[in-house]
C-alpha cells in the first residue's frame, strides 16, 4: 500500500485524503494548528457553483482606485510599501477585462458543474454532514444595483450553467429580516449551503476512522524530494511518503515554491461574525453591492465580508468588521449586531489569474492543490476527487487541466 502526506486539513487537504483512501491509499494528515482552523471555519458556508466565477473583472478599473481610499470598502488594501502585494495587484488588474474573465470562466465551469455531485459522493459514504439546499435571497437597495449581478450570471449561463434567478413581488416574503431600505430582492436556486466548520470537521473524522494519522498541531519545515519525498517537522522529525500534496491555502508558496509552483499565491482575507435574530433566518441572504454574505448557522445568523490583501499571518483588522456591522444595520432589522460572538479573520488564497493550483510540481510525487481564492469550500471535494485520481494513476481529468501549477 503506498503512502501520502498531506499537509494542510481545511477543505481542500481533508477532501484529497479522504479520495486517496478511496484509492487504497494510507494517509498522513499534517496542520500547523488544527482540522478547519484557517478559510475552512469561518466562511459563509456557500456551495454556489453558479456564482464560482473570477474575482478579476472589468469593475475593478472603477470600483478598485475608490475602494483604495475608503476604510469601509469591501474591498481593502493597506497604503504601505510592499512590493510583493503591488506586483500581486497589478497582475489581479490586468485579467480585469472581459476577455481575461471568459477564459478564466471557460476553466472554472467543467469543475464548477461537478462541484455538489462531489458533495452527494462524500456525503453517501459516510461523512456525517450535511448541505442544504437555498434559495438563496440576493438584495439590493435600488433596482439598477442588480444590474451588475445579472449581468455575471447571464455570463456565467453563457458558459453552460444553468442558475435559476428571479425577482419577488414581495422583497421580504423570504426573509422577513430584510430592512426597508432593500426594495429590490431575487431569489436564486439550484445552489447549497453548509455550515463549514462543522462539516470540515466531520470529514475529518471520516478520515480518521478510515486509518489516517492526523499529525497536529505540527508545522512541515521543509519538503526533500527524492525516489521517496520527505518532510521535516520542526522538532526535526522526518516522515518518507511515496506521495506529498501541499494544501495549506494561503501559505502555500511557502513550500511549494521551491517545485516550481511560480503563480503567485496572496491572502485575500475575509472577516465573519455570528448574531443573534429575534426570529430564526432560514434562508441565506446575500448583498453584492456590500460585498456581503450572510447564513443560518447553528441558530445564529452568521455574516461575512470583506477581500483585504494582507500577509495571512498580520492581526485582524478591527475596521474591517466595523464597516460589515455599519453595512448590516442598513439592511438588516432584528439582528443583535452589538452582541456578535465567533468574530473572525481568514485568509483566502488569491491567484492573480483566478485559476486554482492543483497538480503536479517539478519534483516527481509532489503535488499542490490550492490557490481556489473565494472558491475552496464549494470545490473542495472535486479538486480532491480529482487529484486523487492525478496522484494515482497519473491521468489528469479535463476538469483540472487549466489549473497546471507549473502554468
Amino acid at each position: 500500500m503506498s503512502h501520502a502526506i498531506v499537509i494542510g486539513a481545511g477543505m481542500v487537504g481533508l477532501a484529497t485524503a479522504w479520495h486517496l483512501q478511496e484509492r487504497g491509499v494510507e494517509v498522513t494528515v499534517i496542520d500547523r494548528t488544527g482540522v478547519a482552523a484557517g478559510s475552512s471555519w469561518g466562511n459563509a458556508g456557500w456551495l454556489t457553483p453558479g456564482m464560482a466565477m473570477p474575482l478579476a473583472d472589468p469593475s475593478i478599473w472603477t470600483y478598485g482606485p475608490g475602494a483604495l481610499i475608503d476604510p469601509d470598502a469591501p474591498l481593502a488594501v493597506p497604503l504601505r510599501v510592499d512590493p510583493k502585494l503591488w506586483s500581486f495587484l497589478l497582475r489581479f488588474a490586468a485579467h480585469g477585462t472581459h476577455r481575461a474573465w471568459d477564459r478564466t470562466m471557460a476553466a472554472l465551469t467543467p469543475i464548477d458543474e461537478v462541484a455538489l455531485d462531489a458533495y452527494d459522493e462524500i456525503t453517501g459514504a459516510g461523512v456525517d454532514a450535511w448541505t442544504r439546499e437555498g434559495p438563496f435571497v440576493v438584495g439590493f437597495e435600488k433596482e439598477k444595483q442588480s444590474a451588475p449581478f445579472l449581468q455575471e450570471l447571464r455570463d456565467v449561463a453563457r458558459h453552460g450553467q444553468h442558475v435559476p434567478v428571479d425577482r419577488l413581488a414581495d422583497p421580504r416574503e423570504l426573509v422577513p429580516q430584510l430592512s426597508e431600505k432593500v426594495t429590490c430582492v431575487y431569489r436564486l436556486d439550484g445552489q447549497r449551503f453548509l455550515e463549514p466548520g462543522p462539516f470540515v470537521e466531520a470529514l475529518g473524522r471520516a478520515v480518521a476512522a478510515r486509518g489516517a494519522q492526523l499529525r497536529m498541531p505540527a508545522t512541515v519545515t521543509e519538503i526533500t524530494p527524492g525516489p521517496r519525498p520527505a518532510v521535516t517537522l520542526a522538532d526535526g522529525e522526518r516522515i518518507e511518503a511515496d506521495h506529498v500534496v501541499v494544501a495549506t491555502g494561503a501559505w502555500l508558496p511557502a513550500l511549494a515554491g521551491q517545485f516550481g509552483v511560480r503563480v503567485q499565491v496572496q491572502a485575500g482575507r475575509g472577516y465573519s461574525f455570528s448574531v443573534a435574530p429575534e426570529q430564526p433566518v432560514r434562508y441565506p441572504v446575500y448583498f453584492p453591492a456590500e460585498r456581503i454574505a450572510c447564513t443560518p448557522y447553528q441558530g445564529r445568523f452568521r455574516i461575512a465580508g470583506t477581500m483585504e490583501f494582507r500577509s495571512p499571518d498580520e492581526s485582524a483588522q478591527p475596521r474591517r468588521i466595523e464597516a460589515i456591522v455599519k453595512a448590516s444595520r442598513r439592511l438588516l432589522d432584528g439582528m443583535d449586531l452589538d452582541r456578535r460572538q465567533d468574530e473572525w479573520v481568514g485568509s483566502r488564497p488569491v491567484t492573480p489569474d483566478g485559476l486554482p493550483l492543483i497538480g503536479a510540481t517539478r519534483a516527481p510525487d509532489v503535488f499542490v492543490a490550492g490557490g481556489h481564492g473565494m472558491w475552496g469550500i464549494v470545490l473542495g471535494p472535486a479538486t480532491g476527487r480529482f487529484l486523487a485520481e492525478r496522484i494515482v494513476t497519473g491521468r489528469t481529468a479535463p476538469e483540472i487541466a487549466p489549473f497546471d501549477p507549473l502554468r
